[in-house]
């Protein structure tokens, strides 16, 4: 008996999973080739780009034949068609990509390149492409922004803040949320930072980086950031919110503070404010470097209870100098600070927001849920 044949796009998204970097690598080719000066306009090295690029086509390709979910497909693909705005890609260069796609399946489908193949995968790429441009050209927010460095400390070796003021025409963003940037050590190379404080008419931002094992953006930050330098800002993205009228758990590992001390400092407004319990989280107590601040907040405002979570009792030898987390009058703990946070009392009413390393935030949200947190309350920015 034969095997029927595979639908179209489901064959097409199977081409692409069998070798998603070749299959990248073979697109970007063919869309240099055709305009060469087109290169200019991404990164040196493209890895990473090739595997989201590759990932958002797999998304198009389950979503399309799907029979619900193209509202959010739809608004997916616009997002990313605003976003790419910062790459300096225009209308002309959607064309390009298209060509190029229509091209690169041609070539992998080989012999099934059938008028009804290149017509079902023309219809999807052109979906995917049209989309992305017709956004790209509607958006009012300006595509970059730009903020000079008048501040940086080194608050351990691994670990600096750093503050900025904007430069020309204010910024559009919500407490809460991170921003694509780009610093000018890594030109054309975007990561995604979260202020520490909410947007205000003076235009001030802070930054809290950890140099991460690998990370050379994040290292450059840390190492070479210098008074003077001029930051980039793209899009603006995240949904983390409190809402003042719920009680609130907040859990935030090492750097991952930065977005909910800024929710933290705009909920401070509402006096009436529902509980919120904080509990801060490292690896060791001299990495708790945010603890001053947030007893001041507790401090000011009744609503707001810290407890400090650390790894490890004593600090390694590299971090000489750093202030006794106990001199604040905070609880302090030691364990993982999901785990701790999690067994530390019934959350089932709560408002969860979660920030820090993915793991952190994915095994957090794990033990929450099994203590009988409701999932639909577990809020976080996606897990990178």
């Amino acid at each position: 008996m034969p095997v029927p044949e595979q639908p179209i796009l489901a064959y097409a998204r199977a081409l692409v999973t069998s070798d998603p970097d070749r299959f990248g690598r073979s697109v970007f080719a063919r869309m240099f080739a055709m305009e060469p000066a087109v290169r200019e306009l991404f990164p040196a090295e493209m890895a990473g780009l090739r595997t989201s690029f590759t990932d958002v086509l797999v998304h198009v390709l389950d979503a399309i034949p799907a029979p619900d979910g193209h509202d959010e497909l739809i608004e997916f693909l616009a997002q990313l068609g605003r976003d790419h705005r910062k790459y300096g890609v225009t209308s002309e260069h959607y064309w390009l990509i298209y060509e190029a796609l229509l091209s690169e399946f041609a070539f992998a489908f080989g012999p099934r390149w059938t008028t009804a193949a290149q017509e079902a995968v023309s219809q999807a790429m052109m979906l995917t492409t049209g989309v992305m441009r017709g956004a790209a050209e509607s958006a009012h927010d300006p595509a970059l922004w730009q903020a000079s460095v008048v501040e940086k400390f080194r608050i351990t070796r691994e670990r600096a803040v750093v503050r900025l003021i904007v430069t020309g025409p204010r910024p559009n963003f919500a407490t809460g949320q991170y921003l694509e940037t780009q610093i000018p050590q890594w030109p054309r190379t975007w990561r995604n930072l979260s202020p520490s404080i909410p947007p205000n008419e003076r235009g001030e931002l802070e930054f809290h980086v950890r140099a991460v094992p690998g990370g050379r953006v994040s290292r450059s930050i840390v190492n070479d950031t210098e008074v003077g330098d001029v930051w980039t800002f793209a899009q603006r993205h995240g949904a983390m919110r409190i809402d003042p009228t719920r009680p609130a758990l907040l859990v935030a590992g090492g750097t991952g503070l930065a977005p909910l001390r800024a929710l933290l400092i705009d909920l401070s407004r509402y006096v009436d404010a529902k509980p919120v319990h904080l509990f801060y989280g490292a690896q060791y107590p001299g990495e708790l470097y945010e603890l001053g601040v947030l007893k001041q907040l507790s401090a000011t405002n009744p609503w707001l209870r810290v407890t400090a979570v650390v790894e490890r009792t004593e600090d390694p030898w590299w971090l000489t100098g750093a202030t006794d987390p106990r001199q604040w009058g905070l609880e302090v703990r030691t364990g993982k600070v999901g785990e701790v946070a999690a067994a530390y009392a019934d959350w089932s009413d709560r408002q969860v927001l979660l920030s820090g390393p993915a793991p952190m935030v994915f095994h957090t949200s794990l033990r929450l849920r099994a203590a009988g947190v409701d999932p639909d309350a577990i809020i976080h920015d996606p897990l990178n």
